[in-house]
């Protein structure tokens, strides 16, 4: 598979480095674009072909990823010259699969995605959208995300409410990550293992969950015992608001994107 990004920011250079790391495709089938290529230069080093017009980039992709600004979007597709039946795949929040078409063109089969930036480690939740795409195309995309971790096929009316709960949960999570660090340190540890000791903690819990399909109150249950410190501490936290303060959060995020 040729594979174009257009757009070497944060997204897009994660998802450039994730497909390196699960080794997808090779470095020379890749290609990302930016107006400035100086930042994409380790990327350059590795193989992978870096280009500052679109037009040029998309000659021969087979799947072109759109990871640019919503404002920018518009013009991007406009002033680019795609080939019939290419897969154009768009991580722009906001812009519904309608706009894609009739900035583009009907000829191409056009998907929306909502990865986040785990993808560069290979640990994304993808959620993907499309207007009855042939199933051949679905499995091609799906299959490139799951790749870069995990992928999930929705209505396109959830796709505001994947941004928040995926792409915005990785900021959510990190802020719990931080706060539980520094509390750490207040207790006794060093900066270094109490990041240690609380990341490799999270991503347990998450483990614990995906692969026991289960909730998680039925994993809180089993490390809380009457009158222990573990029930201590979540009540503490809840008398301060903390699942009430999580929801609002999501619920913020998701006003602020409608």
């Amino acid at each position: 598979m040729n594979i174009t990004i257009i757009g070497g920011g944060n997204l897009g250079t994660s998802i450039a480095a994730g497909l390196l790391e699960s080794k997808y495709t090779s470095a020379k089938n890749i290609t990302i674009t930016r107006r400035n290529l100086q930042p994409l230069e380790s990327l350059k080093k590795r193989g992978i072909n870096v280009q500052c017009d679109n037009n040029t980039a998309v000659k021969k992709a087979d799947i072109i990823i759109l990871s640019v600004k919503p404002f920018q979007i518009k013009d991007v597709l406009e002033q680019t010259h795609f080939s019939k039946n290419q897969i154009l795949v768009s991580t722009v929040t906001g812009i519904w699969l309608k706009d894609l078409k009739q900035w583009a063109g009907k000829n191409l089969r056009i998907f929306r995605v909502m990865p986040n930036t785990a993808i560069a480690v290979r640990k994304s939740i993808t959620c993907i959208a499309h207007q009855n795409e042939d199933s051949d195309s679905v499995k091609v995309v799906s299959g490139l995300f799951d790749h870069l971790g995990s992928s999930v096929v929705i209505d396109e009316k959830l796709m505001d409410a994947a941004t928040v709960v995926g792409a915005c949960g990785i900021a959510f999570a990190m802020r719990y990550i931080r706060a539980c660090i520094q509390g750490g340190i207040q207790i006794g540890f060093s900066a270094e293992q109490a990041s240690q000791i609380v990341s490799q903690t999270v991503d347990g819990a998450a483990s614990l969950l995906l692969k026991n399909h289960s909730h998680p109150e039925q994993e809180i249950d089993k490390v809380t015992t009457p009158r222990g410190c573990t029930i201590s501490g979540l009540n503490e936290m809840e008398h301060h608001g903390f699942s009430s303060s999580v929801i609002k959060g999501v619920t913020a995020s998701f006003d602020k994107i409608a």
